[in-house]
């Protein structure tokens, strides 16, 4: 006799987790195989509107990654802010699944990596970012960002006293209609492509 009770619904976690590491899968594929010439307009656009909306802004702290898999190469506008009175800083893994740490970075200072290959600074010295600059896999119009999965920055974010402005970086093919969030993600105040600086929070 077949049953015809419903069966239970799927675990919404777990359904989130399938579609959040296939959207990781393509958005990276995607990124990596766009042609290198196109890749370096795109980058030289963004690294001109970071420019224009940092121009304004008082010299603090910014915070940026070290560039991976075809990401965004923050460090020509990174030397420019040092140039005009900024500090720099790298976040730097020192213990897997724990917030981040901050650590001074010039181009001079020594270079080591973290438990998964990135290159970060020796530097002692631990500024706390006013602006973050948050490398993207992929965003939605919500504002959430789609990481490599560690969850790191939402861990470091939560437990920042004030939190920095955070500007997503990325390429326009990286939008998708949702990515789908989970409860820890904290959303962005801005994301920069080479379309435009789109604005999340005032």
């Amino acid at each position: 006799m077949t049953d015809h009770r419903e069966k239970p619904p799927a675990n919404p976690d777990a359904a989130s987790d399938a579609i959040r590491t296939r959207l990781r899968r393509e958005c990276i594929a995607a990124r990596q195989a766009m042609p290198a010439a196109q890749r370096a307009a795109h980058e030289t656009r963004i690294l001109a509107l970071l420019w224009e909306w940092f121009a304004p802004q008082p010299a603090g702290s910014v915070g940026f990654c070290w560039p991976i898999r075809a990401e965004v190469d923050c460090r020509p506008l990174i030397l420019r802010l040092l140039a005009t009175g900024w500090q720099a800083a790298m976040p730097v893994v020192v213990e897997r699944d724990a917030p981040m740490c901050f650590r001074a970075w010039v181009p001079e200072v020594p270079m080591t990596h973290d438990p998964y290959g990135i290159p970060v600074p020796l530097s002692a010295e631990r500024p706390t970012p006013s602006v973050l600059l948050l490398p993207l896999v992929a965003y939605d119009a919500a504002g959430y960002r789609l990481g490599y999965g560690g969850g790191y920055f939402d861990r470091t974010l939560a437990r920042c006293t004030v939190r920095p402005v955070t500007l997503g970086i990325g390429y326009a093919i990286s939008h998708v209609d949702s990515i789908h969030p989970a409860a820890h993600d904290i959303p962005l105040d801005m994301v920069v492509t080479e379309a435009g600086l789109q604005r999340f929070s005032p």
